[in-house]
C-alpha cells in the first residue's frame, strides 16, 4: 500500500461519505455502577447474544446533512489514499458553537468522524489519520481533542486507548432511544 494523507475542502464530504462507516458489534463495554455510582464506574466486557451491525450513516448521520446542521466553515477533512483509491477519511469540528462537543473552547477540537474501509481496517491508516487529525488541530491552536464513541464499538474505544487518549467521560442517558448503548468520551491532549 502506498498510503497518502492529505487536507481537503469540506467540499468533499460526499466523496468521503462514500467510505463505509458500519461495523459489526460483536462485544461491548457494558457499564456498571458500584453503589449507585458511589463505589464507582465499571466497564466490563462481554459478549453480545447476536452479533448485528452498526451503521451511523443509515440512522441519519450521514455527511452530507453535517453542513445544514453545523457551522462547518472551520471544519476540517482528511483523507487516505492508496494510490487514487480513497481509503479513509476524517472529520474535524472546529469552531462551532451549536457543537456542544467543543464546550464553546476556540481551543478544542473533536474528531468527528473517522472512517476506513473495511477491508483496510487495522493497517494503520487510522493511526494516520488520527495523528493527521492531530497535527490540523495544533496548528489551529487547540490544545485538546475530543472524540465521541460508544461503549458497542469496543475496537474504537481500544484504538483511542491506544492512541494516547483517555476516557473521560460516560453518559449512560446519551441516546434514549437506544438504551443499551452508552456515550464515552475520550480526550487527548495536544
Amino acid at each position: 500500500m502506498s498510503l497518502l494523507i492529505r487536507e481537503e475542502p469540506l467540499g468533499l464530504l460526499s466523496e468521503h461519505a462514500r467510505v463505509p462507516i458500519a461495523f459489526t458489534v460483536e462485544r461491548i463495554l457494558e457499564v456498571s455502577l458500584r453503589s449507585n455510582g458511589l463505589g464507582g464506574i465499571a466497564l466490563d466486557e462481554r459478549q453480545v447474544g447476536s452479533s448485528y451491525v452498526k451503521d451511523h450513516d443509515a440512522e441519519g448521520e450521514d455527511p452530507l446533512r453535517w453542513p445544514k446542521r453545523f457551522d462547518t466553515t472551520r471544519w476540517g477533512l482528511i483523507s487516505a489514499h492508496d494510490g487514487d483509491r480513497r481509503i479513509g477519511g476524517a472529520v474535524i469540528a472546529f469552531q462551532s458553537a451549536e457543537v456542544w462537543m467543543l464546550e464553546g473552547r476556540a481551543d478544542m477540537a473533536a474528531l468527528w468522524d473517522l472512517r476506513v474501509l473495511p477491508e483496510v481496517r487495522r493497517t494503520g491508516v487510522g493511526s494516520h489519520l488520527v495523528r493527521a487529525v492531530e497535527s490540523w488541530a495544533r496548528a489551529r491552536g487547540c490544545r485538546d481533542l475530543k472524540i465521541e464513541t460508544q461503549n458497542i464499538n469496543v475496537p474504537a474505544c481500544r484504538f483511542y486507548r491506544q492512541m494516547g487518549c483517555t476516557l473521560g467521560g460516560i453518559n449512560r442517558f446519551a441516546y434514549p432511544d437506544r438504551p443499551h448503548e452508552a456515550q464515552l468520551l475520550w480526550f487527548k491532549h495536544l
